[in-house]
């Protein structure tokens, strides 16, 4: 599959907003910082595509990248506790409008941090997504930033947290690629699987 064609397709502040569901979405969830952008462009191999930011819950509006056989959806960070009430309520009516229409969504790929166990935020999402049936793993990010020690009990937790459950989690690093190919493969073979438009 190509990866590598992608373009910015558009934004979505509110729930009217949002694109119309033609392709199989590949949706990317996860706190605010997490690293979902940098994951993106990783993907797409693109430096800037996505933009990283530095400062936590910039990402306020859904972000749609089209590729030939799919679409990359890119949701707003959530956890982020300096953001104000009313923005939170926006962002809870823009995640309920995108995740209760009629989405082709082929794979959420859940982002939670490799170094901390799942927030509360992350363990909300997290059932929330398998309340609704939805198709997820979980990629744990920012590998690289633990040493061997510490990665192999950090891994040893979030086998233990999701053994039960069936989800399959994945060790991510933006640095060394771990896990880039394993992604790559999970989301073709979920975009392969997804039934067509109704």
């Amino acid at each position: 599959m190509n990866f590598q064609t992608v373009e910015f397709e558009g934004a979505a502040g509110r729930a009217d907003q949002l694109l119309k569901p033609t392709l199989p979405e590949i949706v990317f969830s996860g706190r605010s910082n997490v690293g979902k952008s940098t994951l993106i462009n990783k993907l797409v191999n693109r430096k800037s595509l996505a933009r990283v930011s530095a400062t936590p819950g910039k990402t306020a509006t859904v972000n749609f990248f089209l590729l030939p056989e799919m679409r990359f959806v890119d949701l707003p960070g959530y956890g982020y506790a300096k953001v104000s009430q009313s923005e939170k309520r926006r962002w809870a009516g823009l995640m309920n409008g995108f995740f209760e229409s009629r989405r082709r969504i082929a794979l959420v790929v859940q982002l939670c941090d490799m170094r901390h166990a799942p927030t509360r935020d992350d363990q909300d999402m997290i059932d929330y997504l398998g309340q609704k049936e939805m198709p997820f793993l979980v990629v744990c990010t920012k590998t690289d930033k633990l040493n061997k020690t510490e990665r192999a009990a950090q891994e040893k937790l979030y086998t233990e947290l999701l053994a039960g459950s069936g989800i399959e989690f994945i060790p991510f690093s933006a640095e060394n690629e771990l896990g880039l190919e394993t992604l790559k493969e999970r989301i073709e073979t979920a975009v392969r699987n997804c039934p067509p438009a109704e």
